[in-house]
């Protein structure tokens, strides 16, 4: 194959979905192929990011790239951007990245993707540490970690204090590892089952200021409730329990929680809206007081606070 009919060649392939090799031709691409899943602003969110993370754009260089022209490995990597989308992918998976509290984080279906509500708990965290508490030599604990996205969070804003991140997939605490490592945030990272005997856990009693936890809580019987892109892409085990003990994580967690925390430690959970009162309960029959439900932005009961005796 002569080097004329191979160019030719590679010109026509790539015409089939492009018809020239132009940044303002691709942004073109994104808004055809994904006008039925996305809105005109996430259309041109998910593009830009798109070309300025394959490209090394800035902000201000992509605003001037129209006219820049593609390689074939560049067509080829934005026409596998688009066909993952269309194929219902998470963008946060498919880019391999995701912005919480202020951090880049990498993100990949090893964990849950962080959500919003989330960093408005850690919001909470650090409002009630910085206006309550000594922050020097703190102790926080974070189970259930995941990405660890609430203890990285904690960490760049409490240097000082020592952050713990647990979880019982491997997979995991490699991923919280790796944006620990990424961003330069030092953290206690540890496997341990939040449902085993937690008299055999290697803490000293009382030793802990704040624990958090965003553990798994939606009953199996609410699977088919659930958007595909989540049910096809999110890891099961971070997000399902039986719908006999929808509760079983709160429980534990929270007795283990009455013996590692000191005296006016605070604990912290995300929930479940449709569980909320009962975990408010749960948490007052265990032997925590001031126990507080806040809801976030949308109106929903998702956050828990509760203070050790």
């Amino acid at each position: 194959m002569n080097r004329l009919f191979l160019l030719t060649f590679v010109k026509r392939k790539f015409h089939m979905f492009v018809s020239s090799n132009s940044v303002i031709e691709i942004k073109a691409y994104f808004k055809k192929q994904l006008m039925n899943l996305f809105s005109d602003s996430e259309i041109k969110q998910i593009s830009n990011h798109a070309i300025k993370t394959r490209l090394k754009l800035s902000q201000a260089d992509l605003i001037l790239a129209d006219d820049v022209r593609l390689s074939e490995s560049d067509l080829l990597y934005f026409r596998s951007i688009v066909k993952r989308l269309q194929a219902n992918e998470p963008m946060q998976y498919v880019f391999g990245d995701t912005e919480f509290y202020g951090l880049t984080m990498k993100c990949d279906s090893r964990a849950l993707i962080p959500r919003p509500e989330t960093e408005e708990l850690v919001a909470w965290i650090l409002e009630d540490i910085k206006k309550d508490t000594p922050i020097e030599g703190l102790q926080i604990l974070d189970m259930c970690t995941g990405s660890g996205c609430i203890a990285l969070a904690l960490k760049s804003q409490l240097k000082n204090a020592t952050v713990s991140a647990f979880d019982w997939s491997q997979e995991a605490l490699d991923l919280t590892y790796e944006n620990s490592q990424n961003l330069k945030l030092a953290l206690n990272i540890q496997k341990l089952d939040a449902l085993s005997d937690f008299n055999s856990w290697d803490f000293e009693t009382a030793s802990f200021d704040v624990w958090v936890s965003n553990p798994p809580y939606i009953p199996l019987k609410e699977k088919n409730l659930m958007e595909s892109n989540v049910l096809d892409f999110e890891p099961e085990m971070a997000l399902f329990v039986e719908n006999e003990s929808a509760l079983i994580f709160y429980d534990n967690i929270g007795r283990a929680a009455r013996l590692f925390l000191k005296s006016g430690g605070v604990l912290y959970y995300e929930l479940n809206e449709n569980y909320a009162s009962e975990t408010k309960q749960l948490m007052e029959e265990i032997g925590f007081i001031s126990v507080e439900i806040k809801v976030d932005l949308q109106g929903k009961k998702r956050m828990l606070k509760a203070i050790q005796k």
